[in-house]
């Protein structure tokens, strides 16, 4: 196989830490197909990664807090656009200490969300690098 990624998006993975220091991840649903996943989409032309990953949350989750500025790493998938062309994306995904949900926000009721412990969400995602990500997450934070 020789495809390979030809676009970058960037994503947050949104977590928070529980009193007895165990961590949770919030995961939504993709808007076409349902499946869990994080919140993710391409960059501005003048917008640091972290801070497309940061707007990302906030737009699709209503999630706001503080967003690392070093990437946990990066995962591939396959994004089928409107007329049904497949290109490879690799997502950059930074990890953001969840501190609010906003009461409002642009993609409210267009995707369910949910917390997740670590080996839930990493079992939930589809992509096994995610997964990596996301069970890998406390050595970062």
């Amino acid at each position: 196989m020789n495809e390979k990624p030809l676009n970058f998006q960037f994503a947050a993975l949104p977590y928070r830490r529980h009193p007895d220091l165990s961590l949770e991840v919030m995961l939504i649903t993709s808007r076409d197909t349902g499946r869990w996943v994080i919140p993710k989409g391409w960059g501005g032309e003048h917008e640091a990664a972290w801070d497309c990953a940061a707007r990302e949350a906030r737009e699709e989750a209503g999630l706001v807090g503080e967003i690392q500025k070093r990437p946990l790493g990066s995962y591939h998938y396959k994004k089928l656009f409107d007329n049904g062309l497949p290109v490879w994306c690799t997502v950059e995904v930074f990890a953001l200490a969840v501190t609010e949900r906003l009461s409002s926000w642009p993609e409210q009721g267009e995707r369910a969300a949910r917390w997740f412990t670590l080996d839930d969400a990493a079992n939930a995602v589809d992509e096994p690098d995610l997964g990596a990500l996301i069970r890998e997450l406390p050595k970062h934070v």
